[in-house]
C-alpha cells in the first residue's frame, strides 16, 4: 500500500528515534559504529533533495 510523503518521513523519524534508544544503552564499540552507518543512510533518504522539474 503506497504511503504519502509526511507518513514515509514519520517512518524515517521513527527510525532514527530508534537508533538514538539504542545507542543510548549501549557501549559495544562495532554497535554504535554500525549505528552511525545507519543514521547516515536514513538522513540521506529524509534530507534527499527533490528532483528537478524543468518544463519546456
Amino acid at each position: 500500500m503506497p504511503i504519502n510523503e509526511k507518513e514515509y518521513n514519520g517512518n524515517l523519524f521513527d527510525q532514527l528515534s530508534i537508533l538514538e534508544r539504542i545507542e543510548a544503552v549501549t557501549d559495544d564499540e562495532k554497535a554504535l559504529k554500525q549505528i552511525s552507518i545507519e543514521r547516515r543512510q536514513i538522513e540521506r533518504k529524509l534530507y534527499q533533495q527533490p528532483p528537478s522539474i524543468q518544463q519546456p
